[in-house]
């Protein structure tokens, strides 16, 4: 069965994140990367319906981010990894958050990986 890894890249968000005083006060700016590896039975046909539409997914991290204000990355990743193994083509996620603002010099992040199995286990 071939597999293939979609990528949404460089979704730039504003939202609650963080522990600190200044971070609940005020929405920051989060970048989230994520690659799903997809498999599909057979190559797939030139159709959008036939392959895993990316478009669920940024719809979804943007809804997740309007429900609340997040504490950790790593529990946002979770929720995004979560969010892309609901497809069932979705076999492997790789999800990476990054503040953008919180030092002059770098950014700070987290990042995971998930499969099928870790997540139903």
């Amino acid at each position: 069965m071939p597999d293939y890894v979609i990528h949404l890249d460089a979704l730039e968000l504003s939202m609650g994140l963080g522990i600190h005083p200044h971070e609940r006060a005020a929405p920051q700016r989060v970048r989230i990367d994520v690659a799903m590896t997809c498999r599909y039975p057979a190559p797939p046909e030139d159709r959008i319906d036939a392959v895993v539409d990316y478009d669920f997914l940024r719809a979804g991290i943007h809804a997740l981010v309007r429900t609340r204000h997040f504490e950790l990355q790593e529990v946002l990743c979770e929720e995004v990894a979560a969010l892309a193994l609901r497809d069932a083509r979705v076999v492997e996620v790789r999800v990476r958050s990054a503040k953008q603002d919180v030092y002059p010099d770098a950014r700070v992040g987290c990042e995971i990986i998930r499969t099928l199995t870790n997540i139903r286990e």
